[in-house]
C-alpha cells in the first residue's frame, strides 16, 4: 500500500481533497441566513438528504432513504447480499452550529467509497454510508433518532413530542414523507451487519496537545438529559414577603447549582444546564415557573445512573424545602458504548501503515455509534479541532487534517474489508 499523500512507486487517487469546498456548501443549507441550523424533518433536512444523496450516487452508490429519514447509499459487493460495512454520521446540527460536526465523517465517507469505484475495488462484503437523521436531537429532545431506528430500537413514545411550535414528532416525519407506522422497517439485521465505523471530529483538545491529526476512540459516554420545571407561586416583586415567597427561579437556580455539585463529586462525570427560563419574566414580579436542562454524562454508566438518582433526589428535596412542586421529565437516556477492540486495532494498524503515531481516546460527547452499538461491533476516527471547540462558529479544523482523518478511514475500511494491497 503506498502513501496516498505520493509516497511509493504507485499514486492513488486521493481522498478528501475536495471535502472543504462540499462543507462550506452544505453549510449554506441552514433554516436561517446567519448562524448554521439544520434540524431534522424541516425543509433544509430534506434538501441536505437530497444533496447527499446526489454525491453519493456519483461515488457510484445505489441510494434510497429508510423509514426514519436516514439517507443511505449501497456499494454492493462481490456476493450477493452480503452483510455491508457501515461509514457514517449525521447531517442534522445545533442551533448556531460549526459546518464540521456530523458533516465531515459523512463527507469522508463518500469520499472514501469514492476512490473504492474509482479504483474498481469490491469486497466480499457491501459498503454503505449512513446520513442519519437526527443525532444532536435539538427539535423534539430526541438524541440518536436516525440510529435508534436503524438498530432497532426507536421509543415510539417520542411520536408524541412536540417541538417549540406545537408540532409532534408525528407531524413533522409526515410532513417530510415519510409513514410513522412503517418505522419498524427501519431496523437493520443484525446478520446483515458487518460493523459500524464513523469518523468525526474530536470535539475536545487531546489530539491538539497531543500534537496529533487522528486517533481511534476507545468508548463513547452515556449521557441523561432531563427537562426540570419548577411550579411556584407568583406574586408582587414589592409587597409579598421574603419568608412567605414560593420563587420558582430560586429554587431553580440551588438546583443548578446542585448539577455541578454532583458531577464534581464523581469521578469520569459532567454535568450541564443548558437552558433555562423563568416565568411570567417580568422584573417586578416573583416568577412562578421556572424550567431548566440537565446533560449528565460519564464514560462509566454505573457512575451515571447513580450520580443522576442522587441529582433527582436532592432536587426534589431543595423543592420540598422551598415549598414548590417540582416536575422532572427524563427526555434522554442512553448507556455508553465501548468501542470493539479489532476494529480499534485495524484502525492503529492503519495509523502505523500511513505513518502516524497510534494513539487512544475515549469520547465524552454521544455519537450515533452508541446507538449502532446494539446490533453490531462499531469504531470511531477522531480528527483533530481547533482548541477542542464545537457546537459552535468557531468549530474548526484544516485541509491537511480533514485529508488525512478521509485517508485514515479509507485505509481502516480497506484493511476491514480485506482489499488486495
Amino acid at each position: 500500500m503506498t502513501n496516498r499523500n505520493g509516497a511509493g512507486s504507485e499514486l492513488e487517487p486521493s481522498v478528501g481533497a475536495g471535502i472543504m469546498d462540499r462543507l462550506d456548501h452544505m453549510a449554506e443549507i441552514s433554516e436561517s441566513g446567519d448562524i448554521l441550523t439544520r434540524r431534522c424533518y424541516t425543509r433544509e433536512h430534506r434538501q441536505i438528504n437530497d444533496l447527499a444523496g446526489k454525491w453519493m450516487r456519483e461515488a457510484g452508490m445505489a441510494v434510497r432513504e429508510d423509514p426514519v429519514g436516514n439517507m443511505i447509499g449501497r456499494y454492493e459487493g462481490r456476493k450477493p447480499n452480503a452483510p455491508a460495512i457501515i461509514l457514517g454520521s449525521h447531517l442534522d446540527t445545533v442551533i448556531n452550529a460549526g459546518r464540521y460536526d456530523g458533516s465531515l465523517g459523512v463527507l469522508s465517507a463518500i469520499d472514501c467509497v469514492r476512490s473504492l469505484n474509482e479504483r474498481g475495488i469490491r469486497f466480499d462484503d457491501a459498503v454503505e454510508v449512513a446520513c442519519f437523521a437526527d443525532e444532536e436531537g435539538v427539535r423534539f429532545q430526541s438524541t440518536y433518532l436516525g440510529s435508534r431506528g436503524m438498530a432497532g430500537c426507536f421509543d415510539q413514545s417520542l411520536l408524541n413530542r412536540k417541538d417549540s411550535d406545537g408540532i409532534s414528532l408525528s407531524e413533522a416525519m409526515i410532513s417530510f414523507g415519510l409513514d410513522p407506522a412503517h418505522l419498524k422497517n427501519a431496523a437493520r439485521d443484525p446478520s446483515d451487519v458487518r460493523c459500524y465505523l464513523e469518523l468525526h471530529i474530536e470535539q475536545g483538545p487531546v489530539l491538539e496537545r497531543e500534537q496529533l491529526p487522528v486517533c481511534a476512540v476507545t468508548a463513547i459516554a452515556g449521557a441523561s438529559r432531563m427537562m426540570v420545571s419548577m411550579l411556584g407561586e407568583a406574586g408582587h416583586a414589592g409587597t409579598v414577603p421574603m419568608n412567605t415567597r414560593q420563587d420558582a427561579l430560586a429554587a431553580a437556580c440551588e438546583c443548578v447549582l446542585l448539577v455541578e455539585d454532583t458531577a464534581k463529586r464523581y469521578d469520569q462525570a459532567v454535568g450541564t444546564v443548558g437552558q433555562i427560563a423563568a416565568f411570567p419574566g417580568a422584573t417586578n414580579e416573583i416568577p412562578g415557573v421556572a424550567s431548566f436542562s440537565v446533560d449528565f454524562r460519564s464514560s462509566l454508566d454505573s457512575v451515571r445512573q447513580t450520580a443522576v438518582s442522587e441529582l433527582q433526589r436532592d432536587m426534589s428535596e431543595i423543592a420540598e424545602r422551598r415549598d414548590v412542586d417540582i416536575l422532572i421529565d427524563k427526555t434522554h437516556d442512553a448507556d455508553g458504548a465501548t468501542c470493539s477492540d479489532w476494529i480499534i486495532e485495524q484502525i492503529e494498524g492503519a495509523m502505523t501503515d500511513l505513518g502516524h503515531r497510534p494513539f487512544r481516546l475515549a469520547s465524552g460527547a454521544g455519537h450515533d455509534a452508541a446507538a449502532m452499538a446494539s446490533i453490531t461491533d462499531i469504531g470511531m476516527i477522531f480528527v483533530r479541532c481547533r482548541g477542542g471547540i464545537s457546537h459552535s462558529p468557531e468549530e474548526a479544523i484544516t485541509r491537511e487534517d480533514a485529508i488525512t482523518g478521509a485517508d485514515l478511514l479509507l485505509r481502516t475500511l480497506e484493511r476491514i474489508g480485506g482489499a488486495k494491497n
